[in-house]
Order: C-alpha cells, then sequence, then structure tokens
C-alpha cells in the first residue's frame, strides 16, 4: 500500500478533522500502528482490494452475559470506556446508588442503564457493587474498585 497525502474519503476526513481524531493528513496509520505497539497488542494488517481499504485488528474478546466485552487488559483505552462509563466511576469513588450514578447522565430508564453502562464495568471488574451477595437490594450502592481508578485514569489522560 503506498501512503496517501490526500484522504480517500474527504467527507468523513473533514468530519474528523473537525472533531480533533486527524490532525495531519497521512499520519493516522502510523499513529494506529503506534498505540498497538504502546498497548502490546499485534498491529493491524491492511489489505486493499477492488478499490476497498480493510483494515482488521486481533484483539481478545471474551464472551459476558451482556455480549462480547474488551478484554481485562485492553479496558481503560479510551475506546473501552464510553463517557457515561467515566462518570460512573468518577463517581462511584464514593459509593454510592444506581439512582445516584444514573443523575448526571440525564438518562431516566434503570434497567437500561445498568445493562449497558454499568454491568459492564462490573464483568470487567471497574466497579463493585457494596453487597455483591444481594445484587438487587434496595441498599445496594456502587464502588469505584483499583482497576477502576487505574482505567480512569488512562481514560481521562488519553
Amino acid at each position: 500500500m503506498t501512503s496517501r497525502r490526500c484522504p480517500r474519503n474527504p467527507l468523513i476526513a473533514g468530519a474528523f478533522h473537525r472533531t480533533g481524531a486527524i490532525e495531519v493528513w497521512g499520519r493516522g496509520t502510523n499513529r494506529v500502528i503506534e498505540a498497538c505497539r504502546a498497548y502490546g497488542i499485534a498491529e493491524p494488517t491492511f489489505t486493499e482490494a477492488s478499490g476497498a481499504v480493510t483494515v482488521t485488528f486481533k484483539a481478545e474478546v471474551v464472551g459476558g452475559a451482556r455480549g462480547l466485552v474488551p478484554g481485562r487488559h485492553q479496558v481503560g483505552t479510551k475506546s473501552a470506556l464510553s463517557p457515561y462509563q467515566v462518570k460512573v466511576l468518577e463517581m462511584a469513588d464514593v459509593p454510592r446508588a444506581l439512582a445516584e450514578l444514573m443523575g448526571p447522565s440525564g438518562r431516566t430508564d434503570r434497567t437500561k442503564f445498568r445493562d449497558h453502562v454499568v454491568a459492564p464495568l462490573l464483568e470487567t471488574g471497574l466497579l463493585a457493587m457494596t453487597i455483591p451477595d444481594k445484587p438487587r437490594s434496595s441498599r445496594q450502592q456502587y464502588r469505584t474498585t483499583e482497576a477502576g481508578r487505574v482505567a480512569l485514569a488512562n481514560a481521562t489522560k488519553a
């Protein structure tokens, strides 16, 4: 594959440039490879066929009760934590009830919030229940674990 100094898709590249995701044309591929090396994961493979480019990342994926979640060594990368999850980890530095954690997100559906935001954090060990033997207790609270503090530090500095 040859290096290009102009974007393959100017509309998408323009949108990424305006958000700050792209700084200079032609550096993205090298930055992706450097990031993979920095995190100790396999470099992506690039293939071009019929005018389309395919980038393949090899990542460890483990099954969870709610589907696929990143492997433990991947958690903490900026792409692994949603803004809601970052906020939950920040707030749960002091044990808090689910309703307290939901407040700043503006979400109103407890079940969806618990399933999509809190459950992945529990499954990956970034968040813990204060009463683990009674997960549905009305007095249940959640606290950030040491692994969660590390992931939070990595997510906020990235």
